[in-house]
């Protein structure tokens, strides 16, 4: 069971890896970190934790104790820096319109 953990979201973005692209305006929610069931921080941007298997590494841990999604934020993995969950990304985002000036009447005298 994920035990829930405070977090700076804040505007739909949170701290995350350098150059991240931005979940604003995508309509998917960046999620709060939270604890695995092997007391592992997961999405917190620190990718370390005491209880980590990483941190406790010995000729007998199982590479395989690492596997599966509960190892997985589904908003702050390294994961969205691809390139196929960037274009996911900005395919989600509303197209913006073109910069004007609404005070301003360029066209005047131009007939």
């Amino acid at each position: 069971m994920k035990k829930k953990l405070d977090s700076p979201i804040v505007d739909d973005t949170q701290p995350h890896q350098i150059n991240a692209p931005s979940f604003k305006g995508t309509g998917i929610k960046p999620q709060a970190p939270f604890v695995n069931d092997y007391g592992v921080v997961i999405g917190d941007s620190k990718y370390s934790s005491e209880n980590s298997p990483l941190e406790n590494w010995s000729e007998d841990t199982d590479p395989e104790i690492m596997a599966g999604d509960e190892w997985i934020h589904p908003t702050n993995d390294i994961g969205w820096n691809s390139t196929e969950n960037r274009e996911l990304l900005e395919s989600k985002k509303a197209p913006q319109p073109p910069f004007m000036h609404p005070d301003k009447d360029v066209s005047t005298d131009a007939d």
